[in-house]
This record gives structure tokens, sequence and C-alpha cells, in this order.
């Protein structure tokens, strides 16, 4: 009996210390987490949207938090769906705590549980259920962001409290309209971009001073432009005015910053968009996207260097992004890192073989190198994985092995320029890296034929001038003029 109640008593003095430890006296404050997508617990896929949409709101909000480093939306919905455990998710991610939700709707009631879990034991730190009807959702998300945040022991000043649980809208259907926008734009695919914007722009018509959707359709133009849905120069125009309201609504929105910065850059006003970069870093540091589109204008200006730090700082927010690994593979192939670069892009197709950037990256790497049979290979995957016909590409591959193999890397040139030129069926190929072709080729006036229709086009691919797939034609006078006319520097 006694030694069952001192049992009894360590077990008590334990648990109270660990909840002292953890709990409401805790002085430990918890620097790094990952918010997991909330499971969608109603059975409905049509609610998919709103247990997503709550996920990347608190992502959004807990992000405000200075001190605190957290886990960006594509990384962890690549766990959506998956039954992992924390002490996995501590592993791939490098947290300390996991926030997992279930969401369940009952008629006009939304319940919310939500638990805070220690990454390397497993233990919960902290628990709640939140019961909201439908119309509140919008106090709801910022009631768990404020709640959760006191939970990390984060020190916060009274500014960095009212931005944590900042509502962007008082209107619940423009908040709803909002996720389902931001539901189809995560899904990166043409049809869903376009119902983006509609949803986006809906969520404007009810709320005219939703500086959020505002940015979220400066995006979106901005995505569609990337994915030709619709006119390039049309969506950028869009995009502007969007990107301009969301500003003059609320200057503080670092999405808004970041769509201006991307904008200023496609008109070559670079130093102008590199002031909103960094603009929207201070006002967001966890902002994964902005730091990956200012280390690709970094890359286009030829300061490799400081574009590596900033894709690895995108890296450390956002560590399972395909994207956003490729590009840190390209960027160390740019700072003459080529070994470094293949080994990351071959870590890139470990998460994903179907990403067919990955492939595309690791085409031009192995082309570099002069390893052509591998680059035909690589390019031949990127190809189809985009949607390519079969047929095309088998009869790419052999003509340009073939090109490789009797004539070397000048007659390899030639070929991949009049297989690009020639392409049918499919998006318009770069048109820098078509006139790079014919530099390397040893066609010089094709060369600056195609640079110079590019540069009276305003053609997005200009941003590429000083890739170094240009090299053979970098001391000619009219390649130094058209880097003075863009404004990039020599």
């Amino acid at each position: 009996m006694i030694a069952g109640a001192i049992g009894i008593i360590l077990v008590t003095a334990l648990g109270l210390g660990s909840y002292l430890y953890y709990g409401r006296g805790s002085s430990k404050q918890i620097e790094s987490i990952a918010v997991m997508p909330f499971v969608n617990a109603a059975g409905n896929p049509d609610l998919d949207y709103l247990s997503d949409g709550i996920t990347e709101s608190l992502i959004n909000s807990l992000s405000q938090i200075p001190t605190l480093s957290v886990k960006a939306r594509s990384s962890v919905f690549t766990y959506k769906g998956k039954d992992v455990s924390p002490q996995q998710v501590a592993k791939d991610l490098a947290v300390q705590a996991v926030l997992n939700g279930r969401v369940t709707q009952r008629g006009d009631q939304v319940l919310l549980n939500v638990e805070l879990v220690d990454a390397s034991t497993g233990n919960q730190l902290w628990g709640d259920q939140y019961a909201r009807k439908a119309s509140d959702l919008v106090q709801l998300q910022s009631d768990i962001a404020r709640d959760v945040s006191g939970r990390l022991k984060a020190k916060l000043t009274g500014a960095e409290q009212q931005r944590i649980a900042k509502n962007y809208t008082e209107n619940t259907e423009a908040y709803q309209l909002y996720l389902r926008g931001r539901y189809h734009w995560n899904k990166r695919r043409g049809d869903d971009i376009k119902k983006s914007i509609e949803y986006f722009q809906q969520a404007i018509d009810k709320d005219p001073t939703y500086a959020l959707a505002y940015a979220a359709l400066a995006e979106g133009y901005i995505v569609a432009a990337s994915y030709r849905v619709g006119s390039p120069k049309d969506n950028y125009a869009l995009s502007h005015a969007a990107a301009a309201k969301a500003i003059e609504i609320d200057p503080t929105l670092a999405e808004a910053h970041n769509a201006l910065a991307s904008l200023l850059s496609n008109e070559w006003r670079f130093a102008d968009a590199e002031a909103e970069w960094q603009k929207a870093l201070e006002l967001n540091p966890n902002y994964a996207t902005a730091h990956q589109w200012y280390a690709e204008q970094l890359n286009s200006m030829g300061r490799y260097p400081e574009a590596l730090a900033e894709i690895q700082r995108a890296q450390q927010v956002d560590p399972l992004s395909l994207i956003i690994n490729g590009i840190v593979g390209v960027t160390l192939r740019l700072n003459g890192r080529r070994d470094e670069c293949l080994v990351q892009l071959n870590k890139t197709l470990e998460l994903d073989p179907n990403f067919h950037r990955t492939h595309l990256f690791l085409a031009e790497t192995y082309e570099q190198m002069g390893r052509f049979d591998e680059a035909v290979d690589e390019f031949a995957k990127a190809f189809t994985l985009s949607g390519v016909s079969p047929d095309t590409v088998a009869h790419f591959s052999p003509i340009v092995k073939n090109a490789a193999k009797t004539g070397g890397a000048t007659s390899y040139a030639r070929a991949m320029a009049e297989v690009l030129e020639n392409s049918k069926g499919t998006a318009s190929p770069p048109a820098v890296i078509v006139a790079a072709y014919w530099a390397r080729a040893g066609e010089t006036e094709k060369c600056f034929l195609i640079l110079e229709k590019a540069f009276n086009e305003h053609d997005d691919s200009m941003l590429m001038l000083k890739d170094p797939k240009l090299d053979p034609v970098k001391t000619d006078p009219r390649y130094k003029d058209l880097l003075r006319r863009v404004g990039l520097p020599e």
C-alpha cells in the first residue's frame, strides 16, 4: 500500500511538473511549429475548402510572430490524408511543436478540436474545443490564433498581438469565398486558377474593403500569366490594380507587397521591385514565396551568392516545397557548384519524381556538363510530364541524341533550337532559351533577331538575359546594349 501510494504521488508529481513546464506556468518558448492540415471530419468533400482554409489562415497568422519559425503550407500539406507521428514531422521539418485539428460541421455549427503537441515526445501540451456558428467563422480563426500564440509562450508587443488576431473582414460570406479561392489557387492547375480568381472577386464584391482578397487576386493573376491562362498583358494589368488596392486599404500586407514586387520586376523596374520584396519580408519573415521570388530576381541580376542565401531561407521555411528545392539546385549551379546541384535536384526527385520542373532543371545541368544523352532523357521526362504528346517526345529524343553523337555540342545546340522552334501544340518555349541554343550553334545573327523581338514584345524570358546559356554572345556589343535597355547590370 505504501509503495502504491508513493507511485501515485510520483506520477502525480511528474504530471504536475510537466504541466508547469509545458503549460500555464512554463517559461519555455517554442520557436518552431508545423500547423498540420486540419482533418475534415464531416465526411463531406465539399468542406475540404474549410478545413484547408482554416489551416492556411492559422499558418499565416502565426507567421506574424517574429520569434517563431512556422513551416509553410506546401510543406505541411504533403502530409494531408497521411497518418504520421509528431516525431516524424519533427525529423522531416525540424520543429519543436505540431498543431493538429479536426473540423466538423453540424447544421449551422462548426466544431473544432485543436491540440498542441510536443513534436519530440508526442505529448499533448494543450488542447481545446471550439464551437461556433458558421456565421462566426471569421472570429473563430482569430480566437484560435490568439490562444495558440499564448501557449507558445511568444513574447509579443501589443501591435504584434493585434496582427496575429487580426480579422481582414467581418463578412463571413466574403471570408468563405476567400477560403474557396485559396483552395483552388493552391491546386496550381489552369482551370483551378480561373476558379480562384472568380472566388476572390466574389469575396471582394461582398466586402470591397477586404484587402487580403485583393492581395490574393493580385497573386492569382500573376500565376494565371505564368500558366498561360488568358492574356499575360491583361493579367499583369489586373494584378497591378488589385495589388495597389490591397496596399491602399492595408499597407501591412506582405502578400500585396510580394505581388507588387513581382509585377515591378516584370516591368524591369528592378530597384523598385527589390524594395517591395524587402518590405514584404520585413512584414513577414516567414513568407517563403517572397523569399523564393526575390531569389529568382537576384538570379536574374547575376547576384548569385545573395540569391543562394535567399532561396535557402525559403527552404528553411518550406523544406518540402518542390519548386523551392528545385531552385536551390539551380542557384547552386549558377554559383558554380554543379556537383551539389545534382545532389540537391536528385533529393528533390525523391520528394516527387513526377514534378516536371525538376527534370527540366536536371536536363539543363547535364547539358552544361556536356552529358547530352542524360540531358535529353531528362528533357523527355519533363516534356512528357508537362503534357507534350508521347509521339512528339519519341520523335525529339533520337534526333537530338544523334546530333550530339555526330557533331558534338554545336550540333546538339542546333538540333535543340530547331526542335523548339518547330514545336507544335505546346506552350511556346521561352524566347531567350531558343536564342541561347542558336548562339551555341554559332548562329549569332539568329540569336539577336530573337532577342530583339523578345525585347520589343517585353517578353518575360528577358529576365533570363544574364543566364550562362548566353555566354557565347556576351562579348558582342549588342548583348551589352540589351542589358542596358532592360536595366540589368553588366
